[in-house]
């Protein structure tokens, strides 16, 4: 027997015909909250009630568990259930498929390591605007000029660095909220970098350890590849004290020792929850010194 799910119902079938089927409420609402299940691989209610006493051969790998997983038998691309057959129109398939999307769309928007990241972009564009007018300000005062001409100029840089400090301060605080285990390897200010060039912390916790360890470092690798030279041994993480406090002939390898941990921190955090910081920090402890022991 097969199993195959569609937008608007589960159903069993042998090699000839449709056997059983379970059909989802004709609701908007209801089929997208089903469709969200399957995105996040859950088995459905209505699939376990389906199978229940029957060996059946399935092409999900979410379905493992209550079937024999084959991706490649053919029945499953010849076989056609239409939906009009059962009364589900095209017009509700277009409305699930809109509020799908919009669901997505909001889910992302809320999730919070994309704040991370609009937060780290703010902070790079304010500390940018900071310098530029450090940088104007200190030719403005060679000249003599009467303070009430340079002092709202002042003010203005005063209320950037504050909103600097408040963001940092912010970050911090989401940081040990969302990534504790990475905030307390590489603190969290290099951990929100990490993430923000990673392009989110789940995208973080499958990167390879030599790519966590030239992130930031972006432009270095591409000359190193275009013109040669020496490649690049670190990016963000050499703003760690652990890195730019250390002899240059131990750098690289305390940044791989590092980028390892991070790594290893960015999966606890992005799929078990689980506070392995301990550990980690007492792994890279022992590593460490023995960087520095040879």
């Amino acid at each position: 027997m097969y199993l195959i799910t569609r937008w608007f119902g589960t159903f069993l079938c042998d090699k000839n015909k449709i056997k059983k089927q379970i059909l989802f409420p004709k609701n908007a609402e209801k089929i997208v909250k089903r469709l969200q299940g399957i995105g996040k691989n859950d088995i459905l209610s209505e699939e376990k009630k389906l199978t229940k006493g029957t060996i059946v051969t399935v092409n999900e790998k979410r379905l493992e568990q209550i079937g024999e997983y084959v991706d490649d038998d053919l029945f499953f691309k010849k076989i056609c259930i239409e939906p009009e057959e059962y009364g589900f129109s095209q017009e509700l398939f277009q409305r699930v498929s809109i509020l799908l999307a919009q669901k997505k769309v909001d889910e992302r928007l809320r999730s919070e390591d994309l704040q991370i990241i609009q937060m780290v972009n703010a902070l790079d564009d304010l500390i940018q605007t900071a310098n530029l007018l450090s940088e104007r300000l200190s030719c403005w005062s060679v000249i003599p000029t009467p303070e009430e001409k340079i002092q709202p100029f002042r003010n203005t840089l005063s209320k950037v660095n504050e909103e600097i400090k408040r963001l940092e301060q912010q970050i911090d605080a989401d940081m040990k909220h969302i990534a504790p285990n990475i905030s307390k390897i590489v603190g969290p200010l290099i951990g929100a970098r990490l993430i923000s060039l990673a392009g989110g912390m789940r995208k973080l916790a499958v990167m390879p350890t030599s790519t966590v360890q030239i992130l930031g470092a972006e432009k270095a690798l591409f000359r190193f590849k275009k013109e040669g030279g020496k490649p690049p041994k670190h990016g963000v993480l050499f703003q760690h004290l652990l890195i730019n406090k250390s002899p240059k002939t131990e750098r690289g390898k305390i940044a791989r020792v590092l980028a390892a941990k991070t790594a290893t921190a960015a999966k606890a955090d992005a799929f078990t929850k689980r506070d392995i910081t301990d550990e980690l920090l007492e792994e890279l402890t022992v590593r460490i010194q023995g960087i520095r022991n040879k």
